[in-house]
């Protein structure tokens, strides 16, 4: 997720409620650093909040050379959090031989299972100062492609407005082993498409959203073994928080809004997205206990 500094006129909304315990979880993608954390204690106060409400693990996710560093740290801090490191798209503009060779050395830690966020944005060239163009995106993208490929682990996509030519890239180059589209916002042609290709899709609380109709109808094809969950916060806190702060504590209302779509439990669906969690990102699997126990 590309960071933008906004002015606001008005307060910011306080942070949402703790939910009602749902677990087992694990949020398949966040940013500890942008949610604050600076150190060994702020990441585990954070993470002493989540698990509070079931929410176990996570996964935190770089998308500059600093948040990849960091990533890394955070998962040596506290074992509970696992890194996923790259550039995002809207930067493929500075993946010089140096930040290529720190991405992969990074990517090669224990603690770092996936590759990520990485992919295509074509929402922000032309409205974003600095942000690289189609063509370094497209070069950035095969690039990490690649290295996910060498290193056989996950492939953590970033897709705005890019539908058809992030597929269209995945096939030309050969897509991993695994691949997650972070943060799955399309519709249900390219839910089929996906589905079809083995990909995995993260939902996040985007799914809540009032005006996220043809996303709700995707959600209700993908098959159980497809699905992950996600906060990517600080950002998309669910509904009706939405505009309020977000934090991996959040997620039992995304696991709820997801399983009002697709017909199923909420405990249905977190055991589900954790089972699947636990597969895709290589981690080992933990009994299932109370939350806060």
């Amino acid at each position: 997720m590309v960071r933008i500094t906004l002015a606001f006129v008005s307060k910011p909304r306080p942070a949402p409620d703790l939910p009602s315990a749902l677990s087992p979880l694990i949020d398949a993608h966040t940013h500890l650093d942008a949610c604050g954390a600076t150190d060994a204690a702020s990441v585990t106060a954070i993470l002493d909040r989540a698990e509070s409400v079931g929410v176990g693990r996570v996964v935190t996710v770089a998308d500059d050379l600093d948040a990849a560093r960091f990533a890394v740290n955070a998962a040596q801090w506290d074992s509970r959090v696992y890194a996923a490191v790259a550039i995002h798209p809207t930067r493929a503009n500075v993946l010089d031989d140096a930040t290529k060779a720190e991405i992969e050395r990074l990517a090669r830690d224990r603690r770092t299972v996936a590759v990520g966020e990485t992919g295509l944005d074509y929402y922000w060239p032309g409205k974003l100062d600095g942000c690289a163009d189609v063509e370094q995106q497209v070069e950035g993208f095969r690039w990490h492609i690649d290295l996910a490929k060498r290193l056989r682990k996950p492939l953590m996509i970033h897709n705005r407005d890019a539908d058809h030519d992030v597929l269209a890239v995945l096939l030309d180059e050969g897509a991993p082993d695994t691949v997650i589209f972070h943060c799955f916002s399309s519709g249900p042609e390219m839910a089929e498409a996906c589905v079809d290709a083995g990909y995995v899709l993260s939902f996040s609380g985007t799914v809540s959203f009032k005006n996220s109709h043809e996303l709700r109808e995707a959600a209700k094809l993908v098959p159980d073994h497809q699905f992950l969950l996600e906060t990517d916060a600080p950002f998309l806190t669910p509904h009706p928080f939405r505009g309020a702060p977000n934090e991996p504590y959040c997620l039992p209302y995304t696991a709820v809004s997801l399983a009002e779509t697709r017909e199923q439990e909420p405990e249905e669906v977190a055991a589900l997205a954790t089972e699947n969690a636990e597969r895709v990102y290589g981690l080992a699997r933990q009994p299932q206990s109370a939350a806060g126990s």
